[in-house]
């Protein structure tokens, strides 16, 4: 009989934590058993567009009433600076899967030039791996804390990375182009100001100032030790709700070809069941991996020989965040990668 493990949820009510819950109610290893809420409590958590609610689970709680001795894990779906105030509690009391970005840098201090200074727990740094599932699977199958990705890494990195380890581009100027949905905001985010009754709106923000630039350089350079790696970011924000498409130029070495970079992605595609290497003749687009935990990745032509353009798709809110901690669990506890994700 296959193993069942309880598992809360923290800061359900948001965009990333309802995401989480319909995740994990369609896992057939999981009884979800602690909804946690900052400001809902008694109410029955509703999915994530509304259309009904799971009376079926435990009724919303406040989060700091979680008892760890009930659970198995804690999916932790809160913001920066607040989810390591709950780490501090509960960390080697239960399995934590932290999904802000208070757990994914190595470097306190570079945490607190990007996030502040708000950090009750900067020693446990040390204790969470980085839960980029495709490329850290053997430290995640042996951690007992994870920190997942950020959306906009794990749709730069995941195509980058394998590159970076066959020394097969150029690490001076990588220059990377992100558009997201709007829920990569979270759910205070202002829609007006990217949908009015007329029209849509679509800009960029925090141009090589974003925090995320300190994660992404984190993890390319732990690929990439003879050189620091040198790239642009250039983040925007479109009128969809959910997706995510990174697009990145890339100078390759010499000798190396288009070839030779598809049959990386075909081969990292072969033995990862959510990395999908498109062809020349598919779409790549926001329809093609909305609701899905895939990573799709496409070679696009260049006029130049010695340039490659990288289009890399994600849904920000599966593989950007809910189904990548799902994903990870899956691997911690040696299941079926893909149980309740396909």
């Amino acid at each position: 009989m296959d193993n069942m493990y309880n598992v809360a949820v923290l800061g359900s009510t948001g965009y990333v934590g309802m995401e989480l819950v319909k995740l994990l109610t369609n896992h057939k290893n999981v009884n979800i058993n602690f909804l946690g809420t900052e400001n809902n409590e008694g109410k029955y958590l509703k999915n994530i567009d509304n259309t009904k609610e799971y009376k079926n689970l435990p009724i919303l709680k406040d989060n700091n009433s979680f008892d760890p001795s009930m659970s198995d894990y804690v999916f932790i779906a809160l913001p920066h600076s607040i989810s390591n105030t709950h780490v501090k509690k509960l960390f080697n009391k239960i399995k934590i899967i932290d999904l802000s970005a208070d757990f994914r840098l190595d470097d306190y201090e570079v945490y607190k030039e990007n996030y502040g200074s708000s950090h009750s727990c900067k020693d446990l740094l040390k204790f969470f791996t980085y839960g980029l599932a495709e490329i850290n699977r053997n430290l995640i199958k042996n951690s007992s804390n994870i920190a997942v990705p950020g959306c906009y890494p794990t749709s730069i990195l995941l195509p980058l990375i394998p590159l970076l380890q066959n020394q097969f581009i150029e690490t001076e100027n990588i220059i990377i182009d992100s558009k997201s949905g709007y829920s990569g905001a979270g759910k205070n985010f202002n829609v007006s100001k990217i949908k009015s009754k007329n029209d849509f709106n679509f800009y960029n923000y925090n141009t090589n100032e974003h925090r995320h630039i300190s994660e992404i350089s984190q993890e390319l350079q732990k690929h990439n030790t003879n050189k620091d790696i040198k790239f642009s970011f250039n983040p925007h924000i479109l009128p969809n709700f959910r997706g995510m498409i990174s697009t990145i130029y890339c100078d390759l070495k010499n000798n190396v070809t288009k070839k030779n970079i598809i049959d990386v992605f075909k081969n990292f595609d072969k033995f990862n069941p959510f990395i999908k290497c498109i062809d020349d003749s598919a779409s790549l687009d926001f329809y093609s991996i909305q609701n899905t935990n895939f990573c799709k990745i496409k070679l696009l032509n260049h006029y130049s020989q010695g340039k490659i353009i990288i289009s890399s798709g994600i849904d920000n809110l599966i593989k950007g965040a809910a189904g990548q901690a799902v994903q990870c669990f899956n691997i911690m506890e040696k299941m079926e990668e893909t149980e309740s994700l396909i």
